[in-house]
């Protein structure tokens, strides 16, 4: 473990607070400006090493950096029976919220001219507003950060496909190439004379730039016979290459492997050709709207990838605890994106400019991934009081059918015994792959 290693994770943690800092002043600008009486914003988790209050609100820096928390008064509306000026405290942290309920008289004494300025009774979409501007701050900063990259430094964008090499025989039922065949056992690429050094110009009448799009054809074509034509020696070469059938891993439109919910990777029959695809790459800065489109494919992926949570944590069991291979496109924990970033920041192989790149893409990463999350309907996060306020809605337009008169509220807390069951899953969930980047980490590629 170099200086570039723990330089490379230092940036990763700053980035991280900072994101989170934003993150928090996402949820206190907004109740601030609708006149919430907003008593804390921290960030971070453990013992206050710094704090200063300004007018009323207390600022302030933890111990732990991986989450943050502002404090808002009247958060849930008063138990039946309750006096009418005690309300109980919470918070937009997750663990905060959680350790206030369980100190049963916890409450927050609120004097007269506070009466109103409690969240409870805010309008539901000044609820909303205000918790979803700390997942919106993080969506910020991820189009940026991505906007940066894209329009702003530039992404490598393959130039050509070439043929690096050329396998002579298929491979055998162990999938190993066969040292010696017939012409029956010889390659696609083989028998049709394809050579190393041939550079794709088309396939199946497309013209290919990229690796993707080349073995997309080839494997959509088992045994159906396609031209390909290469440049060989400044001319243009046209051959008829018929794919063989091979049972391979299934992939998604990402180029992941996918595997079903017991954690095993499905198969599929595809055409292959017996030739390795190599090419050339430029650094090409996109114009904005290429960016936007960059970004929004990018959420895409990330959404698609919380939907295949729960398969995928049956892979980290398995790599954890089994031997089993580490998925590259793994979940992974602070642990594994700090150890990621300090592998980059200490390669003899990439450029400056390219671990600078690498750490933004991991960041934005970070962030698109805290968006997603914390808008999941569940209690204790954001998504979670966000669908308490769009209910409440419901029930005050019920209400208002039916004639009833009078406030209508819905007391979220009423679900913390479903917060704390999330919360335990999730703290399993952030052992499991921790303990998993410390033992069987991703290797990058």
């Amino acid at each position: 473990m170099g200086v570039l290693f723990l330089l490379g994770v230092i940036i990763l943690l700053l980035g991280i607070g900072v994101s989170i800092a934003l993150h928090e002043l996402g949820h206190l600008t907004p109740a601030k400006l609708f006149g919430v009486k907003v008593t804390q914003y921290m960030v971070g988790f453990g013992p206050t090493i710094w704090s200063r209050r300004r007018g009323e609100t207390e600022y302030g820096l933890k111990a732990i950096p991986l989450g943050g928390y502002i404090r808002m008064i009247g958060m849930f509306p008063p138990r039946p029976g309750e006096e009418a000026g005690f309300i109980r405290a919470s918070s937009t942290g997750r663990f905060s919220q959680l350790a206030d309920q369980m100190r049963e008289d916890a409450y927050e004494h609120i004097s007269p001219r506070d009466a109103d300025r409690v969240f409870y009774k805010l309008p539901t979409w000044k609820k909303v507003v205000i918790m979803f501007g700390g997942p919106f701050m993080n969506l910020v900063i991820a189009l940026l950060l991505l906007i940066l990259i894209a329009s702003g430094i530039g992404l490598p964008v393959q130039q050509t496909a070439n043929i690096a090499a050329v396998q002579s025989c298929s491979a055998t039922a162990t999938g190993e190439a066969a040292a010696d065949c017939d012409e029956a056992g010889r390659t696609a690429a083989a028998a049709a004379g394809v050579k190393p050094g041939d550079r794709i110009v088309s396939i199946d009448g497309t013209k290919i730039t990229s690796t993707t799009d080349f073995t997309d054809i080839v494997r959509s074509h088992p045994r159906k016979q396609i031209p390909l034509v290469v440049e060989r020696d400044g001319r243009h070469v046209t051959l008829q290459v018929t794919p063989k059938l091979q049972r391979m891993p299934k992939q998604d439109s990402s180029g992941t492997q996918v595997v079903n919910w017991k954690g095993e990777v499905e198969y599929e029959n595809v055409g292959v050709i017996g030739a390795s695809i190599g090419g050339t790459y430029q650094d090409e800065r996109q114009s904005l709207p290429a960016a936007l489109g960059t970004f929004g494919d990018a959420l895409q992926k990330t959404s698609s990838v919380f939907l295949k949570i729960p398969q995928k944590m049956v892979g980290v069991w398995n790599a954890a605890f089994s031997g089993g291979t580490r998925d590259q496109y793994s979940p992974q924990s602070v642990v594994g994106v700090g150890r990621t970033a300090g592998d980059v920041t200490e390669s003899k192989y990439a450029t400056t400019q390219d671990k600078i790149v690498v750490l933004l893409m991991i960041l934005a990463s970070l962030n698109m991934a805290l968006f997603v999350f914390n808008l999941v309907p569940l209690l204790p996060l954001d998504g979670g009081h966000i669908a308490g306020a769009l209910w409440e809605a419901v029930k005050r337009r019920i209400a208002r059918l039916r004639g009833k008169t009078g406030p209508v509220y819905v007391d979220v807390a009423k679900a913390l015994p479903l917060a704390y069951g999330v919360s335990i899953v999730l703290l399993v969930m952030f052992a499991l792959l921790a303990y998993a980047d410390i033992v069987n980490p991703v290797k990058l590629g």
